[in-house]
């Protein structure tokens, strides 16, 4: 993805904030949202289910045989998004979840991220942290072509203002560049 390309659209920097009680990302009809284990032991635990209860009553598996999870039946969108659009599993939501917007169906070209900043008012918000190309650049090409990685992080990235916001760039790293498993 961050390979030396004519399609540097992201050269500027990139910005982006989850903006609190927003919820357009959870709001698109049809989505899927794609569990890990660690999801389901996750949201089992909010649930204060087994994995199994959990599975049976809030997700489905599909043709490849991995768990997605359920959409509302009324509104084909998350079934953990309530009627003021606010994640009712904020704390425990999927990985897939926290790397929102930084997908890399997203990423791939500056008309995907325009579709996206269309959809997600964090992008470019005022207050939104810019991550510079040449960090961008530098930190993907040292993890991806590392044999093997991983992050580790303590209290304080979340306890900064921008905690939340940091934890989903590292998250967002891990799976565009194959980190993961």
């Amino acid at each position: 993805m961050f390979r030396d390309r004519d399609d540097d659209w992201w050269t500027a920097g990139i910005q982006f904030t989850c903006l609190p009680d927003c919820g357009r990302c959870c709001d698109e009809p049809e989505g899927i949202v794609y569990l890990s284990e660690e999801d389901a032991d996750r949201l089992a635990e909010h649930h204060q289910l087994t994995r199994a209860e959990w599975l049976a009553r809030d997700a489905r598996r599909v043709a490849d045989g991995r768990w997605v999870l359920e959409s509302s039946r009324e509104t084909s969108t998350c079934i953990y998004l309530d009627e003021a659009k606010r994640c009712t599993v904020y704390e425990s939501k999927p990985a897939q979840c926290s790397a929102f917007p930084f997908w890399r169906e997203n990423m791939v070209s500056d008309r995907s991220w325009g579709k996206t900043k269309r959809l997600c008012p964090g992008v470019d918000h005022p207050d939104a942290i810019l991550v510079d190309a040449d960090t961008i650049r530098a930190v993907a090409r040292l993890y991806a072509n590392a044999g093997a990685a991983m992050i580790f992080w303590g209290m304080g990235i979340s306890q900064h203002i921008h905690g939340t916001d940091n934890a989903r760039c590292l998250i967002a790293l891990t799976l565009m560049t194959g980190q993961v498993g």
